[in-house]
């Protein structure tokens, strides 16, 4: 069996000795002793290599990009599977609500619903921001995770004139 990678010619020179040029790849015949057939054969294999191994790369970041999208679809799910298992809707018998990704508790008499409008209170971030008082914001999700104190929500926001 021959070396693929370090082979020579060995078409016979006009002495009648084998050409010693090596030569690599797909061909058969250094430039000197090569038909026309052979630069054909060369071309013809250089090109379905090419093609089959772009085709072969395609493939598996194909295969790649799907499975990733299956990990990350079954992530979500276990993270939605956790997330129910803990999340709680009330605490100390008020209604708890995430606005903006943060949990609040609703202390007033009618539950509140995701879309709903709310007023925050006050902290020193929101004052910086939007200058003293309530703080509009809108219900994301009902219930939480967290574990921590939370702050009351002040009240309902005014209806829009919409």
């Amino acid at each position: 069996m021959t070396d693929r990678h370090n082979r020579t010619c060995g078409r016979p020179t006009r002495s009648g000795s084998p050409c010693k040029i090596r030569i690599s790849g797909s061909d058969v015949a250094c430039g000197t002793h090569a038909t026309e057939q052979d630069k054909a054969v060369a071309e013809a294999h250089r090109r379905g290599w090419n093609e089959g191994y772009k085709f072969g790369s395609e493939s598996s970041a194909s295969f790649s990009k799907s499975r990733i999208e299956r990990l990350e679809q079954r992530i979500k799910e276990l993270e939605e599977r956790l997330d129910d298992a803990k999340r709680v809707y009330e605490v100390d018998g008020y209604q708890v609500v995430d606005v903006g990704g943060y949990a609040y508790r609703w202390r007033g008499s009618k539950p509140l619903e995701v879309g709903d409008r709310v007023l925050l209170p006050e902290n020193y971030v929101s004052r910086m921001k939007n200058g003293p008082g309530p703080t509009l914001g809108v219900v994301h999700k009902l219930g939480t995770t967290y574990r921590g104190p939370l702050s009351d929500i002040v009240g309902r926001a005014p209806a829009t004139g919409e």
